[in-house]
């Protein structure tokens, strides 16, 4: 137990070693991969089941104390987020045994793979700014890999803009912890909490904390420096854009959240500047997926309009807002990746991602047809899919916190969204197949190894759901905690296990 928080990480790295000695094998490579994305499944449950049990499980690495070493930390949100990344990651794992090809396997595919869900779980984990910065690193250099991998066209270009406005986040990253450092002398979270709120130059703490609130927010893709995501996500392969589309946002998402209600609770200029940037992120993203007709490329956008749906939830900063921003994050992690994976079966029963080239899916390929159905209504906000309740919590929160402006907004583009999904339904399933297919790309059969993981996000979906109260539940009770930290704090900096 007392690794337990290292597990989710250490166990994907230790794969990733494994994998390079099976990279000239592809199937062993696959079921080794696949082995490993169930082990790391199998800890991130009993993380979670131990996080229940005892709210927070810290593990200080070489037994050096707080806020002298380094730790890993585990509390409600961190453990959930840990636990869907390796829901997606198994899902993403056993969807790419049939998509991803020899010459991907044999360029590193599943070793990089692993390395990138260790990486996300390490920014989930760790309790200090600068390993933080590490993870954030490792992400983009496992990304960065999985992004040039393969010889579709533009890929290069997309990955270019995605490194470019991702080192620019690293620049401000960077410049904020030195800042940070050199006003606090510390860079533990759970330590900077009150050395952060007893700094006298506030206007210097507000201004790290604003070069964070940037840094983050290109990881996220807020509202202005979305562009990155758009451009590149298209280009990927359908696994990879699954797993991208799933997680990468969320950890800046994630990490807003810890700043903001840990270590910058103070700063309210911040949080003014957040509720701005998130009802213009939810704009932008949705007015941008309804002008598309290519399927990638929808969902790109939303992915976009959605995070804005998350980070309303921070800058509200009440229980119910953030218990509402935990709920979404869930909800929009497990539907999302399974939209781009259907995204991928698609264009194998349709020839084509472009809605225009697609058509008649909903009767030659009916468990397609609910593989898509149960995402698409969930993210539209239909009840009661999981999307509905995560939106319901916003816009209450919104209307009892006064701001009902932002609750407005909301709805509006929740209406948006049913409307681009009901645009992928018409054209892909429900219109007549175009004559102008070519049968050379069509592949009527459709594997169970691909399907099958889109119908279990969509049975995940569906259990949200029906089982929404026990998750709202939890959801506050991760919210409360956040909004009072002190029990993170005590197990953090409580002195040597």
């Amino acid at each position: 137990m007392i690794l337990l928080p290292a597990l989710p990480i250490l166990l994907p790295l230790a794969v990733a070693i494994l994998l390079v000695f099976f990279r000239g094998d592809p199937r062993r490579a696959q079921a080794v991969a696949m082995a490993g994305a169930v082990g790391h499944l199998a800890v991130a449950v009993a993380l979670m089941v131990e996080v229940v049990r005892h709210e927070v499980l810290v593990l200080w690495v070489g037994n050096w104390p707080a806020p002298f070493g380094i730790c890993l930390a585990a509390d409600m949100l961190s453990a959930v987020m840990v636990l869907i990344t390796a829901v997606i990651h198994t899902a993403v794992t056993v969807y790419a045994r049939r998509d991803i090809d020899a010459p991907q396997v044999r360029a590193g595919f599943y070793p990089i793979l692993q390395v990138l869900a260790a990486g996300v779980c390490g920014a989930f984990l760790t309790g200090d700014l600068f390993n933080l910065y590490v993870w954030f690193e490792v992400m983009l250099m496992a990304s960065f890999g999985l992004l040039v991998m393969g010889p579709k066209p533009g890929r290069l270009a997309g990955a270019v803009k995605y490194v470019a406005l991702n080192l620019l986040a690293t620049l401000f990253f960077i410049t904020a912890i030195g800042l940070i450092y050199g006003m606090t002398g510390t860079l533990n979270m759970a330590d900077l909490h009150a050395k952060a709120a007893a700094v006298e130059n506030r206007a210097l703490l507000t201004a790290a904390a604003m070069l964070l609130m940037t840094a983050f927010g290109i990881k996220a893709a807020l509202f202005p420096v979305f562009f990155w995501l758009p451009a590149a996500y298209h280009t990927l392969s359908v696994p990879v854009s699954a797993f991208f589309a799933g997680m990468l946002t969320k950890v800046g998402v994630y990490a807003l959240i810890r700043m903001f209600t840990l270590v910058f609770s103070g700063v309210d200029l911040a949080l003014d500047v957040l509720l701005v940037i998130a009802a213009l992120t939810m704009l932008f993203g949705v007015v941008g997926a309804a002008s598309q007709m290519e399927m990638r490329r929808i969902l790109g956008f939303h992915i976009i309009s959605q995070v804005g749906y998350m980070v309303l939830g921070l800058a509200l900063l009440t229980p119910l807002a953030l218990a509402g921003a935990i709920v979404y994050l869930v909800h929009h992690i497990i539907v999302k990746a399974n939209l781009y994976l259907v995204s991928g079966l698609v264009r194998q029963a349709g020839g084509s991602f472009s809605l225009k080239r697609v058509g008649g899916l909903y009767s030659s390929h009916g468990l397609l047809a609910i593989g898509f159905f149960i995402p698409a209504f969930s993210l539209a906000g239909f009840p009661p899919l999981s999307g509905f309740w995560a939106k319901l919590l916003i816009i209450r929160a919104s209307i009892e916190s006064g701001q009902y402006l932002l609750a407005v907004v909301a709805a509006l583009v929740g209406l948006l969204t049913i409307f681009s999904m009901v645009k992928i339904w018409s054209e892909a399933f429900w219109k007549t197949a175009p004559d102008a297919v070519d049968p050379s790309c069509v592949h009527p059969d459709l594997s169970a190894w691909m399907l099958g993981p889109v119908l279990a996000l969509a049975l995940v979906t569906v259990a949200l759901g029906i089982f929404m109260g026990p998750v709202i539940d939890f959801s506050m009770a991760a919210a409360e905690r956040l909004l009072d930290p002190q029990a993170y704090i005590r197990a953090v900096l409580g002195g040597l296990p």
